[in-house]
């Protein structure tokens, strides 16, 4: 075979390889967000496109769960790659606190989002004004292993053996109002939430305060507890502020992901905030000036290397 017809076959072997060859597969990534009444839902399916469309070969899902512990226990087994959680939970899952039975290693965060606030809803009516009067009533303390409602029920004194607990969703609680199924209930996220603005829309929805000396008791005693209010108008109906006390939702992900990803993440989220803007309006909260605010577990390396590049202060666990 002369050395022109060789050369022939080569390039006729090699185009064949190439069209033959599977084309490359595009990273995937799923992120865990909370109930579709929630904010986490709406705010991750933004994120998710925001993602899919700036980042390069990256196909990213949101994907509805239980919120906070189950997102943590979702990433520890390996099962999704980002979640929203809240603040607090993250720190009781490095820890092995409640209500976590051993620490959760590989979790790590990637940006503080937006406060969100403890809303405990009730009907106009019903006798219920502050924390102290659920005793003896029917209440919703949210999804099961809500560690935020646990130790506000404990800092008012107040055992579950004292109410008659359920433990539901957001959509669910507010269902269960409105059928006057429940005296009241606990819903932990960014205001307004979807699931309690359709319940005063259809109810007489009032909101349950938080005394002034429960409020000092949880700020000292855990300091991811700020104190803040649910301002008048938030929701039909309620034309008073209402004391509470709020946490930080925060992005986390699985810390053995790349850290050239979870910086394309970063960055991707951060150069492009105007997108997630009419997500949902605790998405306009989002700021790079508050993405390492309250941070309660180690920043993932890869989105410590952008902030650094941005000239902020990474903490240290």
């Amino acid at each position: 075979m002369n050395t022109k017809i060789k050369t022939v076959v080569s390039f006729c072997s090699l185009f064949l390889l190439l069209a033959l060859a599977p084309a490359s597969e595009a990273a995937t990534l799923s992120i865990a967000t909370g109930g579709e009444a929630g904010v986490y839902y709406p705010l991750g399916v933004g994120v998710a496109k925001l993602l899919t469309d700036r980042l390069s070969d990256t196909e990213v899902t949101a994907k509805p769960s239980d919120a906070s512990a189950a997102n943590i226990r979702l990433i520890a087994e390996h099962e999704t790659e980002l979640a929203f959680v809240q603040n607090d939970v993250a720190y009781h899952a490095v820890h092995g606190e409640r209500p976590f039975r051993e620490p959760i290693k590989n979790i790590a965060m990637i940006a503080s989002l937006y406060p969100e606030h403890v809303q405990c809803v009730t009907v106009r009516g019903s006798g219920v004004k502050t924390i102290s009067d659920l005793r003896g009533r029917r209440v919703s303390v949210g999804a099961t292993d809500s560690g935020a409602v646990a130790a506000i029920l404990s800092a008012a004194g107040i055992k579950y053996a004292e109410i008659n607990a359920d433990f539901l969703d957001f959509a669910n609680t507010a269902l269960r109002i409105q059928d006057d199924q429940l005296d009241a209930g606990f819903i932990l996220a960014g205001y307004p939430t979807a699931a309690v603005m359709d319940l005063a829309a259809k109810k007489g929805l009032d909101m349950v305060a938080f005394e002034d000396e429960l409020l000092d008791k949880l700020s000292a005693a855990h300091p991811f507890f700020a104190k803040d209010v649910i301002p008048a108008g938030t929701y039909d109906g309620i034309v008073h502020d209402t004391p509470t006390i709020a946490v930080m939702a925060v992005l986390i992900c699985d810390s053995e992901l790349p850290d050239d990803l979870v910086y394309d993440v970063t960055k991707a989220i951060f150069e492009n905030l105007s997108e997630l803007a009419p997500v949902h309006a605790k998405a306009e909260m989002i700021s790079l000036d508050t993405a390492l605010s309250a941070a309660a577990i180690k920043v993932h390396p890869g989105a410590a290397k952008y902030y650094a590049e941005k000239g902020l202060k990474v903490p240290e666990f």
